[in-house]
């Protein structure tokens, strides 16, 4: 504003000084052409600066401005990228929960699995082994079928067990249980040849004594009095303490 009344006030002199030295020129020879000019030069380029001095300022003053809104599109486009990284961040870190869940679930699992297949100790029939936990729940299985009654499907089971199984240590009671399935189901030729496989393969096993009086008890049944005669001799000899030898002594005796 100051700038603007100045040069005002400028241009007033100028147009005075012409006049007052068209006057003095005229009537009082004061001044001389010269001077005058030279006086209205002097004041024309003090204007001229002034107005170069306004006009730069004011270019000075755009340029501010632009430089001031550039920095503000800078500051917005700072805070664009900001917020966009920290949604990626969010992201990931979201991810790297899941991926943790997944691997504690995936690690749970096979944990699992492998206990699932490593042996575990176990006592049957006074015998200690060790057996996987699927090989104890079809032993247990087959098992609890034939305590239901149901003879047929214990007689399949324990087939089934034996022929997966040809190793495990549950075999011999197996082979007890499915002779006596078989005796039940009057598969008496196929009970004996069963209980005569696990009397010659675990003749220390606790159910190796019951096994010989039954199949005396199948001879007895298929009309063989004589082949069951010799087998409970044979009870007697070889298990002489047992609970089955004592029951072979009174069979015995009602054969003779």
């Amino acid at each position: 504003m100051r700038s603007a009344a100045t040069l005002k006030l400028l241009r007033g002199l100028i147009l005075a000084t012409s006049a007052f030295a068209a006057l003095t020129a005229a009537h009082a020879g004061l001044f001389d052409d010269d001077d005058a000019r030279r006086a209205i030069l002097e004041l024309r380029q003090r204007v001229d600066a002034i107005q170069a001095a306004q006009t730069k300022q004011a270019g000075d003053s755009a340029q501010s401005s632009r430089s001031l809104l550039d920095l503000q599109t800078q500051i917005e486009s700072l805070r664009s990228d900001l917020a966009t990284l920290r949604g990626q961040n969010e992201q990931l870190t979201q991810d790297v929960a899941n991926l943790q869940r997944q691997q504690k679930t995936i690690s749970q699992n096979v944990t699992a699995q492998l206990a699932a297949t490593q042996p575990t100790q176990v006592t049957v029939d006074g015998q200690t082994f060790n057996a996987t936990p699927q090989e104890k729940t079809d032993f247990e299985s087959a098992l609890a079928t034939f305590r239901q009654g149901n003879f047929a499907g214990a007689q399949t089971a324990f087939s089934s067990f034996v022929q997966r199984y040809p190793q495990s240590g549950y075999n011999p009671s197996a082979l007890f249980w499915l002779g006596n399935a078989q005796y039940a189901t009057r598969d008496f030729k196929g009970a004996i040849g069963n209980f005569r496989t696990l009397v010659t393969q675990s003749p220390n096993h606790a159910r190796a004594p019951e096994s010989v009086l039954s199949i005396a008890n199948c001879q007895i049944e298929l009309g063989d009095a004589k082949a069951a005669r010799k087998t409970l001799g044979d009870l007697i000899k070889a298990y002489p303490q047992s609970e089955a030898a004592q029951a072979g002594k009174e069979r015995l005796a009602k054969l003779k």
